[in-house]
């Protein structure tokens, strides 16, 4: 909340925008952001959120901006970073809606940072589309937020889908069925293991270890020890970017001798597969994308070109189509009316680099659930509806 950062971008040209009722002008469109610079979780935010942001601006702005009734209105982008701390960001937010007088917000970083500033997004009457945000809630918060919509999954879909992976394995002869699981413990990761525990217990599966441990752990060496004694035969982790990196590292120099290994978040992130080379194949994670399809190429070339930086494997895509589905929504309506731009949104099917997106009681059904390295990419190996889906490889050493 310390830094304010204001800027006019004028670049490129295809998607996005954002806009608000009484405060836009034809001229300019001002567009909050919040998430984090500083902290935990700025290791995923600068990569997943940030870059995403910049490059739906710069091209909105280069093409001579959103396309209203009254005309052409470039972006005006007002960032804070909330230092990986909900207060920060609650702050930010009612900030960005009441002093700045922000036509827009774009949804925060993180799921526990998402449900505590849903109350505001609703007081205030903007759209909030929740990328950065797992849980089984969805139900309840959106019939008591009309105008907040999910992109990425609900919690049980992701754990259901990584034990289907498991019993799959197991069922073919590749791996028995004890599980060590541990988990980040905050919203994201408390939730996820409380959903994965009777899912893996229905589905055979044996968890012989199951340990939490706080956000912005340093030293996880002593939670991959302790793994390694449960005798596994898979490991999962419903982790957060630092964790995730970290307990990858700490299985690699300890030899965590599994079929199957899962992290969370930030499995999918260039940087992933960059610090573990050849040792990342067979690495099970958070996501996925189909790398492969024209739409994934071309923003994967933009997203470059503009950032400097490489997409990751999964949220970046979501992340940018929420982006795609704002800025239709914004032109459909054709004027600086958030209530208009919500009920837009709820009624209409999206063309967006991940395909097309229609939300169902303001919930996205069709999303990448678990992805893995192979070969040097990340491919979507489990979806609920997307095609492209590659075949399950095991993990086979961490040489």
């Amino acid at each position: 909340m310390k830094r304010r950062t204001a800027l006019k971008l004028a670049f490129v040209a295809a998607v996005a925008g954002g806009l608000s009722a009484g405060a836009a002008t034809a001229e300019t469109i001002k567009i909050g952001a919040v998430a984090p610079k500083t902290g935990p979780l700025a290791g995923g935010s600068t990569v997943t959120h940030w870059p995403n942001v910049r490059l739906w601006v710069e091209q909105v702005n280069r093409r001579g901006g959103l396309k209203l009734k009254s005309g052409q209105a470039k972006i005006e982008l007002i960032e804070y970073d909330d230092q990986t701390n909900p207060g920060e960001n609650i702050k930010a937010v009612q900030r960005l809606a009441t002093q700045d007088k922000a036509d827009f917000i774009v949804a925060p970083y993180g799921t526990a940072f998402n449900l505590a500033t849903a109350p505001i997004f609703a007081k205030y009457g903007y759209p909030h589309l929740a990328v950065s945000a797992i849980t089984d809630q969805i139900p309840e918060l959106t019939k008591r937020y009309p105008n907040l919509f999910f992109l990425l999954g609900t919690t049980t879909a992701f754990t259901q889908a990584v034990a289907d992976i498991l019993v799959k394995m197991k069922s073919e002869g590749k791996i028995g069925n004890k599980v060590a699981m541990v988990n980040v413990a905050d919203a994201f990761g408390i939730e996820l293991a409380k959903s994965a525990r009777p899912i893996f217990k229905k589905a055979g599966l044996d968890i012989v270890y199951d340990k939490s441990y706080p956000l912005g752990t340093q030293d996880l060496s002593p939670i991959v020890k302790g793994a390694k004694a449960s005798g596994p035969d898979a490991f999962v982790a419903w982790s957060y970017p630092p964790d995730t990196f970290g307990l990858t590292q700490q299985a690699k120099i300890q030899n965590l001798g599994v079929k199957a290994f899962y992290t969370a978040v930030a499995t999918a992130f260039p940087a992933y597969g960059g610090k573990f080379g050849m040792a990342a194949n067979g690495n099970l994670g958070a996501g996925g994308i189909n790398p492969d399809t024209p739409e994934m190429m071309a923003y994967a070339k933009a997203h470059k070109e503009i950032t400097g930086k490489a997409p990751d494997g999964w949220a970046s895509a979501t992340m940018y189509a929420s982006l795609q589905i704002l800025e239709q929504a914004i032109e459909g309506v054709g004027a600086p009316d958030r209530a208009a731009v919500i009920d837009y949104i709820k009624k209409n099917t999206f063309k967006t680099v991940m395909g097309d997106i229609k939300f169902n009681n303001q919930n996205n059904d069709v999303f990448w659930t678990v992805g893995q390295w192979q070969n040097g990419k990340y491919y979507g190996v489990a979806s609920t509806g997307r095609p492209g889906e590659k075949a399950v490889q095991l993990k086979s050493g961490w040489k």
